[in-house]
C-alpha cells in the first residue's frame, strides 16, 4: 500500500510539474516568435511575403532550435549530475564540448564550407570531434572492464582543458577572419535558416531523449547510493554505460550545431530540484521542458537587449550561469564543512 501511495504521489507531482513547465515553455515560445528587430503582426503575417519569410524561415526555426538545444543540454545535465552524484557536473564535463570545438575549429581554419547531404562540414567535423573526445575520455577512465565515474569526470575536465589549448593554437595560426568565426562558434549560436538542420537533429535526439528518460527510475536510485541501487535490482554498470553514451550523443549533436553553449545543463536541473524536489523521475522530464524555456528566453535577450545588435546566446547563458555556478560551489563547500 505504501509503494502504491508513493507511486501515486509521484505521478500527481509529475503531472503538476509538467503542466506548469509546459505553460512556461509555451509562453516563452510565443514571446520568442514575436520578439525581434523586425516587428511582425498577424495582419502582416497573412498578406506580407517578407513577413512570412522572416517568420517561417528565420524566427520559427530559430525558436525551435533554441528549444531543442536547451532541452537536450538540460536533460543531459540532470542525468549526469545523478550519474556522478555531483551537483556541479554538467554535459561539458564529458569532454564533448572540447572535442567538438577542436573539430569545428579545424574545419573552419581549413575553409571547409562544403556540405554532405545538406549538412555543413563544420557540423560533421564538430560531431566527429565530440565523439572522439568521448571515446578518449572513456578510455582514460577505464580500469579493466569497468569505467570509473570519478575518473570519467576528471578525464573529461582534462580533455576539455587540452582541447581549449588546441583551439587557441588554431586561432593563433589561422587568419583573423577565420579566427573570429571560430570564436563565434565557441561562444554559441542558434542561427538557422529553414528546418532541414532541425529535422536531421531530431532523427538523433528523439531516440536518445526517450532512452534517457527510460532510465529515470534507475538514476533516481543510483543518485542516492550505488549499493542501494544494486540491491534494488539496478544493473549499475549497464545504467552508467547507457546514460553516459546517450548523454554523449545528445550533447555531441547539440554542440555540433549550436556550438559550446554553457551552463544550461548545470543551472536548469538545480532550478527544477528547488521547485519540485529531488525525485529524478520528475527532475529529468522537468529539466527537459524548463531547459527549452530557459534557452528560448536567453535567445530573446540575445536578440533584443541591444536593439539592432545581436549578442551571442552563449554569452547570455554564461552571464546568467556564472554567478549561479559560483553560488552552487559556495553552497557545496559550506555543506561539506558541516
Amino acid at each position: 500500500m505504501v509503494i502504491l501511495n508513493t507511486r501515486g504521489s509521484t505521478a500527481v507531482r509529475l503531472g503538476r510539474a509538467l503542466a506548469l513547465l509546459t505553460l512556461i515553455l509555451l509562453a516563452t515560445v510565443v514571446v520568442g516568435l514575436w520578439a525581434g528587430v523586425w516587428r511582425i503582426d498577424l495582419t502582416a503575417l497573412r498578406i506580407d511575403p517578407v513577413a512570412q519569410m522572416v517568420f517561417f524561415r528565420l524566427r520559427l526555426p530559430r525558436v525551435m532550435m533554441a528549444a531543442l538545444v536547451g532541452s537536450s543540454l538540460a536533460v543531459a545535465g540532470a542525468a549526469l549530475q545523478a550519474l556522478f552524484r555531483n551537483p556541479l557536473a554538467d554535459p561539458f564535463t564529458l569532454g564533448v564540448s572540447g572535442g567538438g570545438a577542436v573539430g569545428a575549429s579545424i574545419a573552419i581554419a581549413l575553409g571547409w564550407g562544403a556540405r554532405i547531404s545538406g549538412v555543413p562540414l563544420v557540423f560533421v567535423a564538430a560531431f566527429c570531434g565530440a565523439m572522439g573526445a568521448v571515446l578518449l575520455v572513456r578510455g582514460l577512465a577505464r580500469s579493466g572492464a569497468v569505467v570509473l565515474p570519478g575518473a570519467l569526470l576528471l578525464s573529461g575536465v582534462v580533455v576539455n582543458m587540452v582541447a581549449a589549448a588546441a583551439v587557441l593554437t588554431i586561432q593563433y595560426l589561422t587568419d583573423s577572419t577565420r579566427a573570429v568565426q571560430i570564436l563565434r562558434w565557441m561562444i554559441g549560436s542558434l542561427d538557422v535558416v529553414g528546418f532541414a538542420t532541425i529535422e536531421r537533429m531530431i532523427l538523433f535526439l528523439v531516440p536518445a531523449w526517450l532512452g534517457l528518460l527510460a532510465f529515470a527510475g534507475d538514476l533516481h536510485l543510483l543518485a542516492m547510493d550505488e549499493e542501494t541501487a544494486a540491491t534494488l535490482g539496478v544493473n549499475v554498470r549497464r545504467c552508467e554505460t547507457a546514460v553516459h553514451s546517450l548523454c554523449a550523443l545528445i550533447v555531441g549533436v547539440t554542440v555540433a550545431v549550436g556550438g559550446a553553449i554553457g551552463f544550461v545543463g548545470l543551472i536548469v536541473p538545480h532550478a527544477v530540484r528547488l521547485l519540485f524536489g529531488e525525485d529524478l523521475r520528475i527532475v529529468l522530464p522537468g529539466s527537459f521542458l524548463l531547459g527549452a524555456a530557459f534557452l528560448v528566453s536567453a535567445d530573446i535577450v540575445a536578440r533584443t537587449a541591444l536593439g539592432g545588435t545581436e549578442l551571442p546566446v552563449g554569452a547570455v547563458t554564461a552571464l546568467l550561469g556564472g554567478p549561479v555556478f559560483l553560488w552552487l560551489l559556495r553552497r557545496r563547500q559550506r555543506y561539506s564543512a558541516l
